[in-house]
């Protein structure tokens, strides 16, 4: 926030699945409250969630806070977004809203995954069964739930990078508040990453899977056909005020 404020007169901010709008409304009274200018947009699904954070909006006069009954993959986004933010965007409502920020060009990412079910599924399936012992690691439904679920997390953050994010992958909160916990943090800082996609399509290529994220991305895995994307859009463009970086090396994730 500080480093869009900074580069940034009017921010805007999204909240993507905002539920009751808490996080919103936390980040509106720390940086946008007495700010000169910027907007957060929350976007969530169910209409009554909705209108009980509009009203509490007009009760604190958050007069720059606006909201959109909508799922995260079928909202009307504003051209340009300056940060997104997703917290327990549940399984692939995540894919659909780090799919928003690459496609209008955040300059940050800030999501919090929850429920990532999607891939387990599709290791669960014969046609997902890599070759060697790897398939060892998902053998059992409940390795296989836990195996999935990092594995999501981890072509997540590759797809950032290999859209130009650098990314870090720590916790947001202690354990013993939630389980779901993991917050991917990027910040874009080149056009793209050709290293990082290739890693990213021999991954998808030695695990049989393909997520939501990359089919709406166009990402195949290695070896693979290209083939029209989920969404049957091309690839996104950023905007033009990132200067290219040709090969870059992928940025080092952090663990905590």
């Amino acid at each position: 926030m500080e480093d869009v404020q900074q580069r940034h007169a009017t921010p805007l901010v999204v909240d993507a699945g905002s539920g009751n709008a808490y996080l919103g409304f936390v980040v509106y009274e720390l940086f946008l409250k007495d700010a000169a200018g910027g907007e957060l947009l929350s976007i969530e699904g169910r209409p009554e969630l909705t209108e009980r954070a509009k009203g509490r909006a007009e009760r604190l006069h958050f007069d720059r806070m606006r909201f959109q009954t909508a799922h995260i993959d079928q909202a009307e986004y504003p051209e340009r977004i300056h940060v997104l933010m997703a917290l327990h965007a549940c399984d692939t409502a995540t894919d659909d809203a780090l799919v928003a920020a690459i496609k209008h060009g955040a300059d940050h990412v800030a999501v919090v995954p929850c429920c990532q079910a999607e891939v387990a599924a599709q290791l669960k399936e014969k046609k997902a069964r890599p070759a060697g012992s790897m398939s060892l690691l998902f053998q059992h439904p409940w390795h296989r739930r836990e195996f999935g679920s990092h594995l999501t997390n981890v072509i997540r953050a590759l797809t950032l990078e290999a859209f130009g994010y650098q990314v870090t992958v720590t916790e947001l909160t202690g354990w013993e508040h939630s389980l779901k916990n993991e917050l991917i943090l990027g910040r874009r800082v080149h056009r793209d990453n050709r290293r990082a996609r290739l890693q990213l399509q021999a991954l998808l290529a030695e695990t049989g899977v393909q997520p939501r994220l990359t089919r709406l991305l166009g990402i195949t895995p290695a070896g693979a056909a290209q083939e029209p994307t989920e969404a049957s859009e091309p690839a996104p463009e950023l905007p033009p005020e990132v200067e290219p970086t040709p090969d870059a090396a992928p940025p080092s994730q952090s663990e905590s």
